[in-house]
């Protein structure tokens, strides 16, 4: 059975506080409703991982998708289940406002503050990677 690669986005822009990362709270399933994570989904056969994380960012943040330009990966995979994997890329933003179109909230936070967001388990496996990519862009 082949792999289904679920693509998430770390869009990250400028702010007064520093460098900040979009993280977005889910409303399901109700073991991870409200919890945080970065914005993303599945890749449909037949699409690339950066022309699917765009569509999502759409999908789900209302973003136009010449409005995102996906970046490098970030960090390592992580195995949801046996047939499962979640792949993170840097993203920019070059024009337009997030809107939580399928979360309950987004929030930008700095790399500092990090470490005390209540994430999807799946997501802390990036922390590091998040902090290095935040402080990459100062």
């Amino acid at each position: 059975m082949p792999t289904q690669v679920v693509v998430a986005g770390a869009i990250i822009a400028a702010s007064a506080a520093g460098p900040v990362v979009l993280i977005a709270q889910r409303r399901r399933p109700p073991e991870l409703a409200g919890r945080w994570e970065l914005p993303g989904g599945k890749v449909m056969p037949g699409e690339s991982e950066p022309a699917a994380l765009a569509r999502e960012l759409g999908e789900e943040l209302g973003l136009d998708a010449a409005a995102v330009t996906v970046g490098e990966r970030l960090g390592a995979d992580v195995l949801l289940t046996p047939t499962m994997t979640l792949r993170a890329y840097r993203v920019a933003l070059a024009h337009g406002e997030p809107h939580p179109h399928d979360h309950q909230a987004l929030r930008w936070v700095t790399a500092a503050q990090l470490a005390d967001v209540d994430w999807v388990p799946a997501d802390r496996a990036w922390l590091d990677a998040l902090a290095d990519a935040l402080a990459d862009t100062r």
